[in-house]
């Protein structure tokens, strides 16, 4: 799974809009949008904060593992 169906995923299990997340993590809705979307990447510290936020590892952001 891509970066973006897994963070898509993630927030639609927990609930979490577009604009929660960002708030929580310290991005614009934009940039949220974007990343769901597939329109850009985000940065190696989006990753970990997305990570952290959701209590996964980067790798299973990423779609290197299926072990959350």
């Amino acid at each position: 799974m891509s970066f973006s169906e897994t963070l898509k995923e993630l927030m639609a299990d927990g609930k979490v809009s577009q604009q929660e997340l960002a708030k929580n993590i310290g991005y614009s809705q934009r940039a949220i949008s974007k990343w769901v979307n597939g329109e850009s990447e985000p940065t190696e510290s989006a990753i970990r904060k997305c990570a952290l936020y959701f209590g996964v590892s980067s790798d299973y952001l990423l779609g290197l593992t299926d072990k959350k």
